[in-house]
């Protein structure tokens, strides 16, 4: 229940589903006043939530910042979430990566070059309505395919979100003699502070390496005042992470 609630109301909460909710409703509503209210209200907030420099802003404050391949010390095990591939796609002979494909490639690339040792791979099917195709077992192929030996790679399959990730992989961390200071936790920017907190609660301090990043040194520019689709969608990622760190501490799993 709780995941189907929590895929439902992040949703729902999206800043561009509540502005075409106002602007809709200041087209039905009988009543004048209310009708202008929700235009100007969905009119301003679209006006905010496309602004490229603000969106931006704010998700630099947020995501959780990397360092670089030379500055590292070597660790024995590399956890990367999944998220990043699309589903449902034909011919089913090649995996499809959206957004977030750098959660393997930077992954592979901590692996060639002895960064890492072995690789886990967390994440089954989070999909809300169909069963797909594990992401790990996705994740695995392209690896494969981009030189990583098999038997360095480790999987888990079987689990829908951060927290059930945190508690699947905690027991195979324990099994396979690893300690977490040994251990990095690789996903998105975005995504980690989340992470974090979940493997925290399960008794794992992990060592963060960020990837996907959707902030960007802001350099100003006259674009910056224009409405921008990707600064809606950046606020899209961040509401739903929020939304979900609200869900996942009022649930106890953080």
């Amino acid at each position: 229940m709780f995941f189907i609630l929590s895929k439902t109301l992040s949703y729902l909460a999206m800043p561009f589903t509540v502005i075409c909710v106002l602007l809709a409703l200041s087209v039905i509503l009988k009543s004048t006043p209310w009708r202008k209210r929700c235009f100007w209200s969905g009119f301003g907030m679209l006006l905010f939530f496309s602004n490229g420099f603000i969106s931006n802003a704010v998700m630099r404050a947020w995501e959780i910042p990397t360092v670089a391949y030379k500055d590292m010390r070597p660790h024995q095990l590399g956890i990367v979430l999944t998220g990043s591939t699309l589903p449902f796609l034909k011919p089913e002979d090649r995996v499809y990566f959206q957004r977030g494909a750098d959660r393997v490639t930077h992954t592979v690339q901590l692996y060639s070059l002895g960064l890492i040792k072995k690789i886990l791979i967390s994440g089954g099917s989070g999909m809300l309505l169909h069963e797909e195709e594990p992401e790990a077992n996705k994740f695995r192929k392209a690896m494969i395919m981009m030189g990583v030996a098999p038997e360095d790679i480790y999987i888990e399959n079987e689990t829908r979100n951060t927290y059930e990730s945190a508690v699947a992989v905690k027991p195979m961390l324990d099994s396979l003699h690893y300690d977490a200071k040994d251990c990095l936790l690789i996903t998105s920017a975005f995504h980690m502070r989340r992470s974090l907190a979940c493997y925290r609660k399960a008794g794992v301090e992990l060592e963060p390496f960020s990837t996907d990043f959707y902030g960007h040194p802001n350099m100003w520019g006259g674009e910056n005042i224009f409405p921008q689709l990707e600064a809606i969608l950046i606020w899209n990622k961040l509401v739903k992470e929020w939304i979900g760190m609200a869900a996942y501490k009022l649930a106890g799993y953080i």
